[in-house]
């Protein structure tokens, strides 16, 4: 008997410890708004994560931009060829890069390289006690260290998005008109009639904008609840990229469920 209800157990402790961490995320959150409008502006602050989490990652956002647009302009000219429709090659790398690829891999990529770091730096500092020593000087932590990081990652990412984009779209044009030989006026005017400023770019921006507030919001707040130990910061760090990719895909179907973008 006991055997029979410990799967049903595990599954209840499960779905309560969810619940719990979505209550402790929702007031995190309501914590980093209410630092937001409390002074002092952490301009400082902010610029330097800018820095941290924007600059520094723009080579590898450049690069797989890059990357999966020529895989991207290879793959679609050598499908559209089969059925004569090689001109339209720039609307299908456009749209694919612009309404999904250039936000969701921005935001995957993003997790992986600053998100794990914004989750491991402040996890260190909760090791090495300094949160703690913050707090004895009646400094609040959340406003010194955590809202500066979570409003960088909301400010950059719809950036490195733009940018992932229009690398992608140099690579389709590389492979398409240097390597396969179509028009480059052909690409540029495919690509300019099939693209909807108002649904398609606009729509690209707020799945950016939402995925920055996930990465975020996770990667500070897994830090910040991490266990005080070489252990439980790499817990920490694992979890942020486990968690905000998977949530970034999950809340990329709802977004373009609710919204069609």
């Amino acid at each position: 008997m006991v055997t029979r209800v410990q799967p049903v157990g595990d599954l209840g402790f499960l779905a309560i410890r969810f619940v719990d961490d979505l209550g402790k995320l929702a007031v995190f959150t309501l914590q980093i708004l209410f630092a937001l409008v409390t002074p002092p502006l952490r301009v400082g602050a902010f610029v330097t994560e800018i820095f941290k989490l924007g600059v520094l990652s723009l080579v590898i956002i450049c690069v797989s931009g890059l990357a999966v647009g020529m895989v991207l302009g290879l793959q679609g000219y050598n499908t559209l060829v089969r059925f004569g429709a090689e001109n339209s090659l720039g609307a299908v790398v456009g749209l694919s890069l612009i309404r999904e690829l250039g936000p969701v891999l921005t935001a995957l990529l993003a997790t992986g390289r600053a998100g794990s770091a914004t989750a491991a730096e402040i996890g260190t500092m909760v090791a090495t006690e300094q949160l703690d020593g913050l707090r004895m000087m009646s400094i609040d932590p959340v406003h010194l260290i955590v809202t500066p990081k979570a409003t960088a990652m909301l400010a950059v990412m719809p950036l490195l998005s733009a940018l992932f984009i229009v690398c992608g779209l140099c690579g389709g044009y590389v492979v398409g008109v240097g390597l396969m030989g179509l028009d480059g006026g052909t690409y540029v005017s495919s690509l300019q009639s099939a693209v909807d400023f108002h649904d398609d770019v606009l729509g690209s921006l707020l799945k950016a904008l939402c995925f920055g507030v996930l990465v975020g919001l996770i990667a500070t707040y897994r830090g910040y609840t991490s266990a005080p130990t070489s252990e439980g910061v790499s817990a920490a760090t694992t979890s942020t990229v486990v968690v905000a990719s998977v949530s970034v895909l999950i809340f990329d179907y709802f977004i373009t469920a609710l919204w069609g973008v």
